[in-house]
């Protein structure tokens, strides 16, 4: 059986899956292709990432494929549903990249925290000449250490997010519409494990005491934070989008930004990706990046031996 790996897989998923007797094709098919690829080529198994869509016309035209496999979290790329009552197996690998995303938002935040996102851009144009200027300017940061953390969203990324923070010293409090208690294992290099019970709060009272916000919510119709929710929140909070691009109001937090409201915010996604507005690229408010929370080599590896799983699980 074959098995086309769109957007790519780690070598250590093809690995997996050749051992097991599947042919293995990396090759990157354009969108408008796709549907020729899969029927010309007898594609049983289609995994993607965030770049290729697989909607109606895929799942109704093509009778050899059999798994749709998404290599991460949010699946708001497939048409799920519709797949499933097809007979399709669609798959994914929703904790594979949580610690990855939640490295990538402390990253933002301890960056934020103490300017290095416009140091590291001033400090090769002014350092020799106004190195002294550059130290007053950035010399104001604040310690994560004994800050509350909020967090919107208490699934897997959401929980492992709130690990670091444990281990950071921070508070942890947090938001989600179903869930009204988490236990969070910490576990040390040594073997050691410590227990934290956390009980979710409503989203106002996240708003109201945060320092730090992150989201971690699933692709949905209407924002969850838009004007009037940054009026909730504390003066001078940090604020961290790795969830998706939508889910914030870009607008909003410009606003927010320009007012002093939000000292800092992180954005990995963007409403309008791959081609963020050119306010957002420009504002010194802002630390970003382009979409890369699960892009560590580690994340990788995880996602492709996890998703190989699955197959061989399913068509053998």
């Amino acid at each position: 059986m074959k098995v086309l790996a769109n957007d790519g897989v780690s070598q250590s998923g093809i690995d997996v899956l050749t051992k097991a007797g599947f042919e293995v094709s990396t090759t990157t098919v354009a969108q408008e292709q796709l549907e020729n690829y899969i029927k010309e080529n007898d594609i049983s198994v289609l995994l993607v990432r965030s770049a290729t869509t697989v909607r109606k016309n895929i799942i109704d035209n093509c009778p050899s494929l059999k798994i749709i496999g998404r290599g991460g979290v949010g699946m708001d790329n497939i048409d799920v549903e519709y797949a499933r009552n097809k007979g399709l197996h669609v798959i994914n690998t929703p904790a594979a990249s949580s610690h990855s995303v939640a490295e990538l938002v402390f990253a933002h935040f301890y960056g934020l925290a103490r300017f290095l996102h416009n140091s590291n851009r001033d400090m090769p144009l002014e350092g020799d000449a106004n190195f002294k200027g550059l130290k007053k300017a950035y010399a104001k940061g604040i310690e994560l250490k004994g800050k509350t953390l909020g967090v919107l969203g208490f699934g897997r990324i959401g929980q492992a997010t709130a690990k670091v923070a444990l281990g950071a010293g921070m508070k942890v409090i947090a938001f989600d519409p179903f869930l009204s208690k988490v236990n969070l294992e910490l576990d040390f290099f040594d073997g050691q494990k410590v227990n934290f019970e956390i009980n979710t709060i409503s989203k106002e009272e996240v708003l109201n005491q945060s320092d730090f916000l992150t989201l971690h919510v699933p692709a949905q119709k209407n924002y969850v934070i838009d004007e009037a929710d940054f009026k909730q929140m504390k003066d001078g909070v940090i604020i961290a989008n790795a969830a998706r691009g939508g889910v914030v109001n870009e607008i909003a937090l410009v606003k927010a930004i320009e007012s002093g409201k939000v000292l800092g915010a992180a954005l990995d996604v963007f409403e309008k990706e791959p081609n963020p507005e050119i306010q957002l690229l420009m504002n010194s408010g802002l630390s970003l990046t382009p979409h890369t929370g699960a892009a560590t080599n580690e994340a990788q590896d995880r996602i492709g031996t996890e998703l190989a799983d699955q197959i061989i699980s399913i068509l053998k």
